[in-house]
């Protein structure tokens, strides 16, 4: 129940965190203290952009913030390497009277079954140790803080603290599992990891929750958002608080890089402290468990799991702890934390192992058992959907003992979820080559699967499901969601048809767990696909380069005439856009330019085309329309820059966000895309004559 390496952690010798040059990182006066420095290393300077960038997005000076108790300040700048620590922590602990009788409530509760009542805070660190004592008052400090959070947001306070809990948890006890010189330094890195998200929220001068409203549909990754919409993400936020409140250096590295690339530029050590907090940080991911309370995966940066791998975890032992850390907590809290009970080492261990087809692996899963989520990391072993989504069916049949599983996307034109992928790939007798289901035809739970984005078990107990049963031939099956960036992606389709064994519903969570990681898979694929594309896309915006315009609206005049009718072509140009980069700078002007981009391709229909014409100009075109479809598209574009500009008038106060459209609307005269697109251009600049924020079509 008491680990004796906490009761000398207050021996211990601290160790100078490496220095390092990567970016975004410290520019000066590093320490260069020693091993056997008595001093820790704290306030190395991070660079004047970075804390410029984190004075622009707050609502005051950083220092002056209290997003965390003071007392948790200083229990988090206490190091275990002076015997003056030991009695720092009695004083610092004794000076909270409510802290104190909440860390002896705790230190005399059942959880750590101490033969006699302690009475005094020196007692307590004497018997559990400094490093537990510590651990648990700044436990209590971020509860305090915040439980009381603000309900109904889109960053849920609660959610957050589970988060950083079972991140700070799972930190310290791979530290001590390697034999880490300072597990507490783990602990405190994983507490703080996204203490950024923290600080927009609630000192931002936009917050976090309408972040995440803003970027709800967005397809671009979580920190390009944030640079894009803060200018700065929050691991970078993070950092600067970090180093505001001289925590110590690993700590602030830790913070800084835990989604960082990891490579040699990093010092061993550090790379440790920052592959520990980022696989504890996928991990509770994997479990459901994010900061956001969004129901999402976080995806390991290339290079944590090779990292992670040469530490040779005994991912057993370590996930039998976290187990029962988050146990004591939630007894404690009384804060229900989503079940840990199906999380076990041959899931993790995939982590390592998964990276081909089963008929490639001979023995490496003969451990795994019915239901267990072995197939959870195989998405991520390949950038090619051909090759990781078969690989995927064929885990969760061996994992999960099923028949079939079909991976179904929506085909538009013929309004039906067609199969892609299949496993078993070969045909099943007395099956259909295509394994297909018509829109018109789902009711009940499998249109709750689709609008809701929610996993279905169907059978003959769900009335309205009975003629889609009949049709499939099958008594029942699951209907698992995958999403990409909240959008439904695909229906992962699985049930029992040959051997007519019942399915079992305990899968389903485990199930969710793998539409999840297909999703991001399916994300990081597009975005591999974009980077081998990268000549035909504008670098700043990701949208289609001019030289790809042209190339398209040549193609489409190269059609008959008569193909062309229902084509429209779009001018969209940011209003005073020239004031953005004056007023803010060139930074906050390409965020500018970011935000419409990511507008457009959230807003665009498949068979249409967007791309950056040039500066802060955009062009759309939409084929197959009128003028009263075209104005309904050009409208909503418009109306949501308003809106967007409306939440970022704290960030530009003396500036609103605005853009004027044209619409040039094709006609037999037009004998090439120039002359339409000249059209589209002089509708835009008369927008803008007509008082700007407006569309006007010709």
């Amino acid at each position: 129940m008491i680990d004796d390496r906490d009761a000398l952690d207050k021996n211990r010798i601290s160790t100078c965190a490496s220095k390092d040059t990567s970016r975004y990182l410290f520019d000066t006066d590093y320490c260069e203290a020693g091993p056997s420095s008595n001093t820790p290393c704290v306030g190395s300077v991070i660079s004047r952009s970075l804390v410029t960038a984190a004075h622009d997005a707050l609502k005051t000076e950083i220092s002056g913030l209290q997003v965390i108790p003071a007392v948790a300040v200083k229990l988090l700048q206490l190091t275990n390497d002076e015997h003056s620590s030991f009695d720092e922590l009695i004083r610092v602990i004794e000076t909270e009277p409510s802290l104190s009788a909440e860390v002896l409530r705790l230190v005399n509760s059942a959880f750590y079954g101490l033969p006699h009542k302690v009475n005094s805070i020196k007692r307590a660190v004497t018997l559990v140790g400094f490093s537990m004592v510590r651990q648990l008052a700044l436990n209590l400090m971020f509860f305090k803080k915040l439980k009381g959070g603000a309900r109904g947001r889109r960053l849920d306070q609660m959610c957050f603290w589970q988060h950083s809990l079972f991140v700070a948890a799972m930190s310290k006890i791979i530290a001590i599992d390697i034999c880490h010189p300072e597990p507490d330094r783990a602990y405190s890195a994983g507490l703080l990891h996204d203490i950024g998200k923290m600080l927009l929220e609630s000192f931002g001068k936009v917050s976090y929750s309408d972040f995440l409203q803003s970027f709800e549909k967005s397809e671009n990754s979580l920190l390009d958002n944030e640079l894009c919409f803060f200018g700065i993400n929050h691991a970078q936020m993070g950092a600067v608080f970090c180093n505001e409140y001289k925590l110590p250096d690993s700590i602030t590295q830790a913070v800084l890089n835990h989604h960082s690339l990891l490579t040699d530029k990093f010092e061993p050590e550090l790379q440790k402290d920052i592959a520990i907090v980022s696989f504890a940080n996928f991990i509770a991911s994997i479990q459901g468990m994010g900061s956001t309370g969004a129901n999402h995966c976080v995806l390991p940066q290339p290079g944590l799991l090779e990292c992670i791998g040469k530490m040779n975890l005994n991912m057993e032992s370590i996930l039998e702890k976290v187990d029962h850390e988050i146990r004591g907590l939630s007894n404690f809290y009384n804060v229900p934390f989503p079940s840990l009970s199906r999380l076990r080492a041959n899931t993790v261990n995939s982590v390592f192992s998964l990276g081909k087809p089963l008929s490639q692996r001979g023995g490496e899963i003969s451990g795994s058992v019915p239901g267990s989520a072995s197939c959870l990391t195989v998405p991520h072993h390949s950038l090619n959907p051909d090759e990781f989504i078969p690989w995927t069916l064929e885990a969760i049949q061996h994992d999960f003992h099923c028949d079939r599983l079909f991976m179904l996307y929506m085909e538009p034109k013929k309004r039906s979820l067609v199969a892609r992928f299949q496993w078993p790939e070969q045909p099943i007798t007395g099956a259909s080559k295509t394994f297909e289901l018509h829109i018109s035809s789902l009711t009940g739970r499998m249109v709750r699967c689709l609008r809701r984005r929610q996993v279905v078990h169907i059978d003959r107990e769900s009335q309205p499901d009975i003629p889609l049963l009949d049709a499939l031939s099958v008594d029942e099956f699951f209907a698992v969601p995958v999403s990409t960036h909240n959008r439904l992606s695909a229906v992962l389709y699985i049930d029992n048809a040959l051997s007519h064994n019942q399915l079992n519903v305990e899968m389903l969570p485990e199930l969710s767990k793998v539409a999840a990681e297909l999703g991001i898979a399916l994300v990081n694929a597009k975005q591999y696909e974009r980077e081998r594309k990268k000549a035909q896309f504008d670098a700043l915006t990701g949208l289609n380069n001019r030289r790809v315009i042209n190339r398209f609206l040549n193609y489409l005049f190269a059609e008959a005439k008569a193909k062309l009718k229902g084509l429209a072509i779009g001018f969209i140009d940011v209003d005073h856009f020239k004031q953005f980069n004056d007023r803010y700078g060139h930074q906050s002007g390409d965020d500018v330019l970011r935000l419409i981009a990511d507008t457009m391709k959230s807003l665009t229909r498949p068979g249409d085309f967007i791309g950056r014409f040039g500066g802060e100009e955009f062009l759309f075109v939409l084929l197959h329309t009128d003028e009263r479809g075209a104005v309904h598209y050009a409208e909503r574009i418009r109306n949501e820059i308003a809106e967007r500009g409306k939440l970022l008038q704290r960030r530009f106060p003396d500036q609103q966000l605005t853009a004027s459209i044209g619409v040039a609307l094709y006609r037999d005269s037009y004998d090439d895309y120039q002359k339409m697109v000249e059209v589209a251009d002089e509708a835009m600049y008369q927008a803008k004559s007509n008082g700007r924020n407006q569309v006007v079509v010709r």
